[in-house]
């Protein structure tokens, strides 16, 4: 699949980077697939988790993928969008050490979990390295679409999301906002990439 929108020189740019992304689930999946439809081709994805039927309302995975491991699961899917795909994925429960070994040569990563403890881990292993990271936070519930945005905290920390609408709030995690979250991530790591604000 080639991006027909894309100059030679911005196809080149996302075609090189390769990108970290920390959790394959409703961020996670939503945003890879975003990245692959814009042009990117090179990543580093890392879940421990299986696919789930309580996952389908809002992740990129199929029915007939419960029970499988979500890195493969979601491999799989990537490469039905584009078949040459530098894909390393690692079925792996993140740790600060293994987050700055796995991530180390990406351009950019993007925090994808679930959990502020986890969150907090992998900003904290990666923030000195000067690394951007997209992160996400508040994006359960319905509706307020426009509380959603795009905060640059920092010269390399881009957080997306409402920071405040938590699932353990006492709401659910619902396709529209998730996706929302995960596409303006996306969105923040293809702007970086080509040198524009986030």
């Amino acid at each position: 699949m080639v991006n027909t929108y894309l100059t030679e020189t911005e196809r080149e740019i996302l075609e090189k980077a390769r990108i970290g992304i920390a959790g394959a689930g409703g961020l996670g999946s939503n945003c890879a697939m975003h990245l692959v439809r814009a042009g990117l081709r090179k990543f580093v994805i890392c879940d421990f988790d299986v696919v789930s039927a309580s996952n389908l309302n809002r992740q990129f995975f199929f029915r007939d993928q419960i029970g499988r491991k979500k890195v493969a699961a979601l491999g799989e899917n990537l490469r039905r969008i584009e078949p040459e795909l530098d894909l390393e994925l690692c079925d792996i429960r993140l740790d600060s050490e293994s987050v700055r070994k796995l991530f180390s040569d990406c351009d950019i990563v993007v925090e994808a979990v679930d959990g502020a403890e986890t969150k907090v881990m992998i900003l904290s292993a990666l923030f000195p390295s000067g690394k951007p990271l997209v992160t996400a936070s508040g994006m359960a519930g319905w509706g307020r679409s426009n509380a959603m945005r795009v905060r640059r905290m920092g010269r390399s920390l881009i957080a997306v999301g409402d920071g405040e609408s938590a699932v353990d709030g006492g709401q659910s995690p619902q396709s529209p906002r998730v996706g929302l979250a995960a596409a303006l991530q996306a969105n923040a790591v293809v702007a970086l990439l080509l040198g524009q604000e986030p």
